[in-house]
């Protein structure tokens, strides 16, 4: 009898475009929508209100972008350094590092034969590969990817953004603030459960995580627009 083969679904893939994208979208979200209500807050005029909102869009989705590249870049040049190194001492001492190796088998729970024999095998294959992986911790998978991070967090951070900033141009003026909130509440926990599910966490906590954070914001910067208070 022929058995089906069993097929295993893991996220960990998504971890570098997910995490970015999430902090993207959710933080166009809070702090565009902190800023429409805080500016509505204070009494300014519509043209205000929704020029504050584009404007911060702007510089937001361009600070999140440069802050994933620069950090994920760092990343990314550590990883590289660390290769160069390993590349270099198999280059120069391969019987040591191919020890290295089968110790790092033996800590794993393999008997001293069968560390030495996997870490010949897996070095005849592919050295450098086997220390990345097992001594260093870096796979293909879950590698540094500067570029993808800056896009997925810009680009998420627009599409957060979009809500607050459509509601200065649809709600009535005197209701911004309101409305504001109500629609980033809604968003951010729209944001917050798609998330958990692509990360394969509980649907619920992750929205109403999100959700608390954000209320906190709002509640914040509404209070700051009511202290300067500027109705013209």
């Amino acid at each position: 009898m022929t058995r089906t083969p069993h097929r295993e679904i893991h996220r960990s893939d998504r971890v570098g475009w997910l995490r970015a994208a999430v902090l993207g979208a959710n933080d166009g979200i809070v702090s565009v929508a902190g800023l429409v209500v805080g500016i509505a807050a204070s009494g300014a005029p519509a043209s205000t209100v929704l020029a504050t909102g584009v404007a911060g869009t702007v510089a937001g989705a361009m600070s999140m972008a440069a802050g994933e590249y620069v950090s994920v870049q760092s990343q990314a040049d550590t990883e590289h350094a660390d290769l160069a190194v390993e590349r270099r001492e198999l280059h120069e001492d391969p019987h040591s590092e191919l020890q290295e190796l089968a110790m790092i088998y033996r800590q794993r729970g393999l008997s001293p034969e069968l560390a030495q024999q996997v870490a010949e095998q897996l070095s005849a294959h592919d050295a450098l590969a086997a220390h990345a992986r097992d001594e260093l911790g870096i796979t293909e998978e879950l590698r540094a990817r500067p570029l993808q991070a800056a896009l997925a967090s810009a680009g998420a951070f627009i599409a957060g953004a979009a809500l607050p900033v459509l509601t200065t141009v649809l709600a009535p003026h005197a209701h911004v603030a309101p409305i504001t909130t109500a629609a980033t509440l809604v968003g951010l926990s729209i944001t917050g459960a798609l998330a958990a599910q692509a990360g394969g966490a509980p649907v619920l906590r992750g929205a109403l995580r999100v959700m608390f954070w954000g209320a906190l914001a709002m509640s914040a910067a509404a209070g700051i627009g009511q202290l300067f208070n500027t109705a013209v």
